[in-house]
């Protein structure tokens, strides 16, 4: 049986955020991680990932069956990239006040949202676990890697820092949080400016919070474990286990 966690709505313009487990689902970490740093009030509710063959629960409140899905005003919008310009039309904070800066961030943020297909398919986000790499970091991971390096390292230059499009947390951030999961988990190669980036993510209030929740959570879904398996050996496994 599907569970979903949730506080009851009291407000029907409230934000709703429909999100997967916290342990595997990088694209809901997204909206959830930008509204929980700016402060954006959200209910949300966390739908664990369907065995293989059974139906898809998300299809009940996400008009592509995917997540994150938010609710708001009796309207869907699906889509991590659609919620975040969604917000970003009624809350300034999303993008970088500075037009140079909020054209670079968006640009970073598409393509974070389009690309690194092979970092995401070697090294899946998996935050309860820490993991031996089988091989090593794919070719074409390191590719993805460099590219982040670079833009990373580019952003915090340009803008000052500590955060890529200057001094606070926006939209961009929120789409390289799941990043700086994965190289916690893999213990991924990248500069030192960028794991100092990376440390910070890691550090705010609402990643430890993502992360304490994720590793409470005692549900596994077969194909993101069996990515797992693929990718390396699991050294170290810190989630909860059920019973």
């Amino acid at each position: 049986m599907t569970r979903i966690l949730t506080a009851p709505i009291v407000d029907a313009c409230m934000y709703h955020l429909h999100i997967g487990n916290k342990n595997y689902s990088s694209w809901s970490l997204r909206p959830w991680v930008l509204m929980q740093v700016l402060g954006i009030p959200f209910e949300e509710s966390v739908t664990p990932f369907a065995p293989a063959g059974a139906p898809n629960p998300f299809r009940s409140f996400s008009p592509s069956g995917q997540v994150p899905c938010l609710i708001h005003g009796g309207r869907a919008v699906w889509d991590s990239l659609a919620i975040i310009e969604y917000l970003a039309e009624r809350h300034p904070t999303v993008w970088p006040a500075d037009d140079v800066a909020r054209a670079w961030a968006r640009c970073a943020t598409a393509e974070m949202h389009a690309g690194f297909r092979d970092l995401r398919t070697q090294c899946g986000m998996n935050c309860g676990v820490r993991v031996a790499l089988e091989g090593g970091v794919s070719p074409g991971t390191q590719a993805d890697l460099a590219r982040i390096d670079a833009l990373w390292n580019e952003g915090l230059t340009r803008f000052g820092g500590p955060f890529l499009s200057g001094s606070e947390f926006t939209a961009v951030d929120a789409f390289y949080a799941p990043v700086a999961f994965r190289i916690q988990t893999y213990t991924l190669p990248l500069s030192q400016p960028a794991l100092d980036y990376a440390s910070r993510l890691l550090a705010l209030p609402a990643m430890k919070a993502w992360h304490e929740a994720g590793l409470a959570e005692t549900w596994r879904h077969d194909a993101h474990e069996q990515d797992l398996r693929e990718a390396g050996r699991v050294v170290q496994d810190l989630r909860a286990v059920e019973g």
